[in-house]
């Protein structure tokens, strides 16, 4: 299959170009950026054959089955919509939109079209994540009460720019980090949140946007998830912890992109580390989604993943500006 880049991204030249080409006649044959001569260099660059900033001369396209967004996260849902009404598949970035209605009418829209339509929660896709859920759903840890997400890392200068001063942009931590550790914990627990309390900061690095966050959020089988996420901890690493009746989970530097970290199981048995495979999340992601495309199973994220990731982050964003309790609404599609 075909692909349309959106976006010259970091993402998508370290790990997206790679995952599609790593698929069974996986090919990237145009690149879409705002700036043509962006899009003609990163195309060079990645070997890529065509190049354009109009967008609508890719989607005409009709050897390119799917569109991979990775732009900013202001321009996602238009740039969604167009793919869809194209006769696309689309495997979009998190956040899906800035609202809840963008994302809602995105993921209606390709329903109604017939098409795939994807999440790229890439930490789903991931080994340790996928073991971790099997030793839950295997009744390892018992009733699960607790999980404790961290996430708070340094981010690189060149992924900073927009990121830290654009709110416009959907810039700030919540949107970045905060929607994928919602993802994480909606995979792990197979449930979603209900309700959720925060604070933010800027504390350093931001502006005009957060760069540190934590919460609190109720689940609805009464266990509590504490999430903390920043982008001006250069030395924290992270990981997440599960406990439970029975036992308790340990993970190590798992919210990555890279197959790496430790689990480590703790029960009245003893302890004993967790082996996982250490394939490539994006590889996995994309092998799903071409499953999907051929009818063969779900995407590993849908857009429904998209909609209630995006759901959570709001609310913690709510609750943070308000300081107040806020219920998780997650619109119409979810």
């Amino acid at each position: 299959m075909n692909w349309i880049f959106v976006g010259a991204s970091t993402i998508a030249s370290q790990h997206m170009i790679a995952a599609v080409r790593a698929q069974p006649a996986g090919a990237v044959t145009w690149v879409v950026s705002g700036n043509a001569d962006r899009a003609q260099g990163w195309a060079t660059d990645h070997g890529i054959t065509q190049a354009t900033d109009d967008l609508s001369q890719a989607l005409a396209d009709p050897e390119a089955a799917c569109v991979y967004i990775s732009s900013t996260n202001e321009k996602h849902h238009a740039q969604a919509m167009a793919a869809i009404a194209a006769g696309k598949h689309v495997l979009c970035e998190k956040p899906l939109g800035l609202s809840l209605a963008e994302a809602d009418e995105m993921v209606a829209a390709a329903r109604d079209a017939g098409v795939v339509f994807a999440t790229n929660h890439h930490l789903r896709c991931s080994g340790s994540h996928r073991a971790m859920r099997a030793l839950i759903d295997d009744g390892a840890v018992g009733h699960v009460l607790s999980l404790r997400i961290h996430h708070a890392v340094h981010l690189p200068e060149n992924l900073q720019g927009w990121r830290i001063n654009d709110a416009s942009a959907g810039g700030g931590v919540i949107p970045d980090i905060t929607v994928h550790d919602a993802d994480v914990a909606r995979f792990l627990l197979g449930e979603d949140p209900v309700d959720v309390v925060a604070q933010f900061a800027s504390s350093g690095m931001g502006q005009g946007v957060e760069d540190s966050c934590m919460s609190v959020w109720t689940m609805p089988s009464g266990a509590m998830v504490m999430s903390h996420e920043s982008f001006t901890h250069p030395f924290a690493g992270s990981g997440l912890e599960i406990h439970g009746t029975e036992g308790s989970i340990f993970a190590r530097d798992v919210m990555t992109q890279m197959p790496m970290g430790t689990i480590t199981l703790r029960t009245a048995s003893g302890t004993r580390e967790v082996p996982y495979s250490d394939h490539s999340l994006y590889v996995q992601g994309v092998a799903d989604f071409y499953a999907a495309v051929a009818g063969r199973g779900a995407p590993a994220a849908n857009g429904s993943d998209g909609i209630k990731s995006l759901a959570v982050a709001l609310a913690v964003r709510a609750a943070a500006q308000s300081g107040q309790k806020v219920t998780v609404a997650y619109g119409e599609v979810a």
